[in-house]
C-alpha cells in the first residue's frame, strides 16, 4: 500500500492528507495555522508545514507528495535563495496602480492575448511592478520569483539558503506547474510558455522563474518523489474531479467559481481569468475577494452564531423585501474595485428586520458569484451541475439560496479538504503514471427554485459601482 501525501497551503492555514495511492482512503491528517495578514514572511509556510506534517505522521515510508496553494503570492528571492521581503498575497491590493499602468503600457486587447489575463492587483505581476516602483533597492536583488506552492516545494525537497538547507540555493530547481504558473500574468495557457517580456516590464529586469512541470511529471524529494503541485483552485478541480460541464462554486476567505474546460478563456472585460487547470485543460475563474467573512460580520452583528443566521435567513422571503448588501467590505476583484467599500441598500422602515439582513447577507455574498457563474457560461464553458463547497457551504440557507440563484443544477459534495485532496490524487497520479478515480460522496442537491428578482435586484444595487 503506497501512501500519498496532499498539501493545501492556504491564506490562513496549511492542511495535510495522506492517502492510500489506490484507493484513496484516508489515512492521516494534519492541519497548522498561518499569520493573518496580506503579506508574510513564508518562513511561517514552513513551519506551519513542518507542524501538519508531523501531526499526519511525518514523511517516513510516503512514495510521493504534491503543494497544492493559494495563488498569486509573490516570494521574491536573491542570488543566495533568501527571501528578500515578506511575500505579497493575493489579497493585497496596493499595487492596484501599478496594474492600471501596466494595462496602458500593454494594453488590455494584447494581455488578454498573451496571458487570458487582464492585470488587476492580485496577480503577481502588478506585484513585481509595485516593488520595482516602491521598493526600488529590493527589486534590483531579486534573482527569481517563486509563488507560494513553488517555494514550499522548493524547500521540501532540500534547496533553499545556505546554512539552512541541505542542497543549498540552487535557484534551477525552482519548479511549478501550470495552473499556478497561469495566475502571474507573465505566463501564456494557450502557448505554454513564458512571457519573458512582461516579466522585466513589471521587474525591471529579467530573472529565474520556476521550470513548468506537466501534469503527471514529478522531481526527486530526500526519499520520495514531487508532484508538480497546483494553485488552489485547480487543486480543489482534480479532488473534485471535475469534468466538462462541472462548475464549482467555494466558499471560503474568497469566493471562486470556476469551469472544468477545453479551451483558453479569453475575457476582455478581465472578469473571468483564462487559468489552466492541473490536468492540461483549462479552468476559466472568477473570484470574489467578499465571501464567507459576509456571513461572519452580519452573523456578528445581529448577535448570533451560523446556525441561527441561517434561520433567520430562510425564514425571510427571497429578496429580502428589497433589502440588498453589496458586500464589497473588502474592496473587490471581481468587478476590479480594490477601494470600495460595502453598501446595504432598499430599506424602509416596514422591511428592516433581522430575518431581512440575514437573508441579505447571504444573497449579497452569493450575488457576485451568480454573476460570475454566467460570465463563465459567456466565455463558452457548459454548465451541467454546480458543485458548491467551502465552510459556508454547510449552511442550509446558502444551499437553499444558491438553488434560487444559480441557473444550474446545484449539489453539495460531502465537507472535505479537496484543494489537500486535489494534490494527493497528483501525487498519486506521478507515482503511477495513471490519474486515480476517487470517488467523491455527495450529500445533498437542493431542490431547483429559481427566482430571477433575487439576482435582478443585486445586479441593480451592483451596477451603481460601475
Amino acid at each position: 500500500m503506497a501512501r500519498v501525501i496532499g498539501v493545501d497551503s492556504s491564506t490562513q492555514s496549511c492542511k495535510v492528507v495522506v492517502r492510500d495511492a489506490d484507493t484513496g482512503e484516508l489515512l492521516g491528517s494534519g492541519r497548522a495555522l498561518h499569520p493573518a495578514g496580506s503579506e508574510v514572511d513564508p518562513t511561517h509556510w514552513w513551519t506551519a508545514l513542518t507542524a501538519a506534517l508531523s501531526q499526519a505522521g511525518g514523511l517516513d515510508g510516503v512514495a510521493a507528495i504534491s503543494v497544492a496553494g493559494q495563488q498569486h503570492g509573490m516570494v521574491a528571492l536573491d542570488a543566495d535563495g533568501r527571501v528578500i521581503r515578506p511575500a505579497l498575497l493575493w489579497n493585497d491590493t496596493r499595487s492596484a496602480d501599478a496594474a492600471d499602468d501596466l494595462i496602458e503600457e500593454v494594453g488590455r486587447d494584447e494581455f488578454v492575448r498573451r496571458t487570458g489575463l487582464v492585470p488587476v492587483a492580485s496577480f503577481t505581476i502588478t506585484k513585481l511592478r509595485w516593488l520595482r516602483d516602491a521598493e526600488p533597492d529590493n527589486a534590483a536583488r531579486v534573482a527569481a520569483v517563486a509563488l507560494p506552492h513553488d517555494w514550499l516545494t522548493w524547500r521540501l525537497r532540500g534547496y533553499g539558503p545556505a546554512g539552512e538547507s541541505e542542497l543549498g540555493p540552487d535557484l534551477d530547481e525552482l519548479v511549478t506547474d501550470r495552473s499556478d504558473a497561469s495566475g502571474t500574468g507573465y505566463w501564456s495557457p494557450a502557448d505554454e510558455a513564458y512571457d519573458r517580456d512582461l516579466l522585466v516590464r513589471a521587474l525591471g529586469h529579467d530573472a529565474v522563474l520556476p521550470r513548468v512541470l506537466g501534469p503527471a511529471e514529478s522531481v526527486p524529494g530526500p526519499g520520495f518523489i514531487v508532484g508538480p503541485g497546483a494553485g488552489d483552485n485547480a487543486g480543489a478541480a482534480l479532488g473534485l474531479g471535475a469534468r466538462a460541464g462541472d462548475v464549482v462554486v467555494s466558499l471560503g476567505t474568497s469566493g471562486t467559481v470556476f469551469a472544468a474546460a477545453d479551451v483558453p478563456a479569453a475575457d476582455r472585460s478581465g472578469a473571468v481569468a483564462g487559468f489552466a487547470d492541473a490536468t492540461g485543460g483549462f479552468l476559466p475563474l472568477v473570484c470574489t475577494l467578499n465571501a464567507a467573512r459576509v456571513l461572519d460580520v452580519v452573523a456578528n452583528l445581529l448577535g448570533v452564531d451560523h446556525d441561527e443566521l441561517s434561520r433567520l435567513a430562510l425564514e425571510a422571503e427571497p429578496g429580502a423585501g428589497g433589502v440588498v448588501l453589496v458586500p464589497y467590505f473588502e474592496g473587490e476583484r471581481t468587478p476590479n474595485l480594490p477601494d470600495a467599500t460595502a453598501t446595504l441598500s432598499g430599506l424602509t422602515l416596514a422591511n428592516t428586520s433581522r430575518a431581512n439582513l440575514a437573508r441579505a447577507a447571504v444573497e449579497g455574498m452569493l450575488g457576485g458569484l451568480g454573476a460570475g457563474l454566467d460570465a463563465v457560461r459567456a466565455q463558452g464553458a457548459r454548465v451541467d451541475r454546480v458543485l458548491l463547497i467551502g465552510g459556508a457551504a454547510a449552511s442550509p440557507a446558502v444551499q437553499a439560496i444558491a438553488a434560487q440563484l444559480f441557473d444550474a443544477p446545484v449539489q453539495m459534495p460531502s465537507p472535505g479538504e479537496y484543494v489537500a485532496d486535489g494534490a494527493a490524487r497528483q501525487a498519486a497520479w506521478a507515482l503511477t503514471g495513471v490519474a486515480p478515480a476517487w470517488p467523491v460522496e455527495l450529500i445533498g442537491s437542493p431542490e431547483p427554485d429559481p427566482r430571477p428578482l433575487i439576482a435582478e435586484q443585486y445586479a441593480a444595487a451592483a451596477s451603481r459601482y460601475l
